[in-house]
């Protein structure tokens, strides 16, 4: 319904239609850039989100453990990384071109640096927050180690790290778009750069809308594993 609303706002000219094109205009426009290798933008968003995002979030679940296993840990590096998580996205960015160039090493690491603090915060919580019951329980049976965080830590935990990935994933896609300002010449990025500065409305909102809809496909994909993760708690639906 909004949809139509708005088209028929802009066909009537109500809404200028260099502002704010009709959504028939966007579907041309994104049929126009299907023509002209709109799939390899997305391949190369993608590419980099998922390479970025395995990076962050790998470095993140074992520096998350670390830190919720050991309050010496957690003592030594959480006040520097709470510090680094309130750096915002494109302070990053000239950093990064000194240290890396303009290569994709630094558009790679910006989108690994928006996906580690959510999953870290996720994991470090997540151990943090086990029941210390459940663990003098486990003590009492006398469980080394290795079967303390595989029998409890790691399934108590399970539900605040699972969380952690899909915020971390989510802002992944939010950093690529600002990766993707540092000298690329294809991705979605790009796209809304050069919509930007074509003064081209269409294709910086063709660009929005595959953001939306990528970063929608990812996140239920993470949900579906979420889901099938966490079969075994019964818990509130």
């Amino acid at each position: 319904m909004a949809l139509v609303a708005l088209e028929l706002a802009v066909r009537s000219g109500l809404i200028p239609a260099n502002l704010l094109p009709a959504p028939s205009q966007i579907v041309d426009t994104l049929r126009d850039l299907g023509a002209q290798g709109l799939l390899g933008h997305i391949a190369a968003s993608t590419a980099r989100v998922a390479a970025g995002f395995a990076a962050g979030a790998v470095l993140a679940v074992l520096l998350g453990a670390a830190v919720g296993l050991s309050r010496h840990v957690e003592a030594l590096l959480d006040p520097t990384f709470q510090a680094l998580r309130a750096i915002p996205s494109l302070a990053w960015v000239p950093l990064l071109l000194l240290w890396l160039g303009i290569d994709e090493a630094p558009k790679i690491t910006l989108i690994a640096i928006g996906a580690f603090f959510p999953v870290y915060m996720g994991v470090a919580s997540g151990i943090r927050g086990v029941d210390r019951k459940l663990i003098e329980v486990a003590r009492l049976y006398r469980l080394s180690s290795y079967a303390l965080t595989k029998r409890v830590l790691l399934p108590a935990a399970l539900p605040a790290i699972l969380t952690g990935l899909r915020n971390g994933l989510s802002l992944a896609w939010m950093f690529m778009v600002a990766a993707e300002l540092i000298a690329a010449s294809k991705g979605l990025g790009y796209l809304l750069s050069d919509g930007r500065e074509t003064s081209r409305a269409d294709i910086v909102l063709a660009a929005i809308a595959l953001l939306a809809i990528l970063g929608k496909i990812s996140d239920s994909l993470m949900a579906v594993i979420e889901q099938r993760s966490l079969a075994w708690r019964d818990s509130y639906a």
